[in-house]
């Protein structure tokens, strides 16, 4: 069972393979109710989300709610562990954490699924995937990086098994990602990452301050345990860490 809605500006899909039990589009349902709530809890778009409340002063994060106290901790967390390159701050001067919320939302969605008896299932959010067990065909779940200079070609194809998979890039959306410490340049030496992480939650906090390092940023993902990323830089020349090879393999 497959299924895709616009939720939080952009297409989220779930797919739920070997199961065809009645429950299962109720349990899709929940997930996708669940990302909607995320999108009113946290959306910078949305005036009455408790991120534009804080934005505007009218809710401490003190007095905010679990998941929004949760987000900025772990905003802080990421920031402090990425040497300032994670910044909630955006060039407006407000609060935003898409940078960290879409890969937690993802992760706790899967977890969901699993937590219902699922085992065989992607979870995918702007292109930010947590796969899990095997796809209907039996095989292990395949994800693929696009050429940002041509979007109908992919690069590289990944195995990730049970891992996350988040990419970063300005080919598709502009100019969205800022170095904090220079936040009147826009970040143009490269154009594309992608990070495979434990999990998508830890995929993407990382891959959003890497992508704000440009060309260090691969750097930054080669010191990191238990991750491995992929650059494409403005010249079309793509720079992998070190382990990145064994996601090709399709085990």
């Amino acid at each position: 069972m497959k299924e895709t809605r616009l939720i939080m500006g952009m297409p989220i899909t779930l797919e739920i393979v070997g199961d065809s039990t009645s429950t299962a589009p109720k349990d899709m349902g929940n997930i996708f109710d669940y990302f909607t709530y995320v999108d009113k809890t946290f959306s910078v778009y949305k005036d009455s989300s408790e991120i534009m409340r804080i934005n505007r002063g009218e809710l401490s994060i003190e007095a905010s709610s679990q998941d929004v106290r949760e987000i900025f901790a772990l905003s802080e967390k990421t920031k402090e562990e990425s040497d300032g390159y994670f910044n909630i701050v955006n060039r407006k001067g407000i609060l935003d954490p898409s940078g960290i919320v879409k890969g937690w939302a993802i992760r706790n969605a899967a977890d969901l699924l699993k937590k219902s008896g699922y085992e065989n299932f992607y979870v995918e959010a702007g292109g930010d995937i947590q796969a899990h067990g095997s796809n209907a065909l039996g095989k292990p779940w395949s994800v693929g990086i696009k050429n940002p200079f041509n979007q109908k070609e992919i690069v590289k194809v990944l195995y990730p098994g049970n891992k996350g998979v988040a990419t970063s890039g300005t080919y598709i959306r502009g100019q969205h990602i800022y170095d904090p410490k220079k936040m009147a340049e826009d970040i143009t030496d490269i154009v594309s990452l992608t990070v495979v992480g434990p999990n998508v939650y830890e995929a993407d906090r990382f891959v959003t301050p890497a992508f704000a390092m440009g060309k260090k940023g691969i750097e930054f993902i080669e010191t990191l345990r238990g991750f491995e990323g992929y650059m494409i830089d403005a010249d079309a020349v793509a720079t992998m860490t070190s382990g990145f090879k064994k996601y090709e393999t399709n085990r």
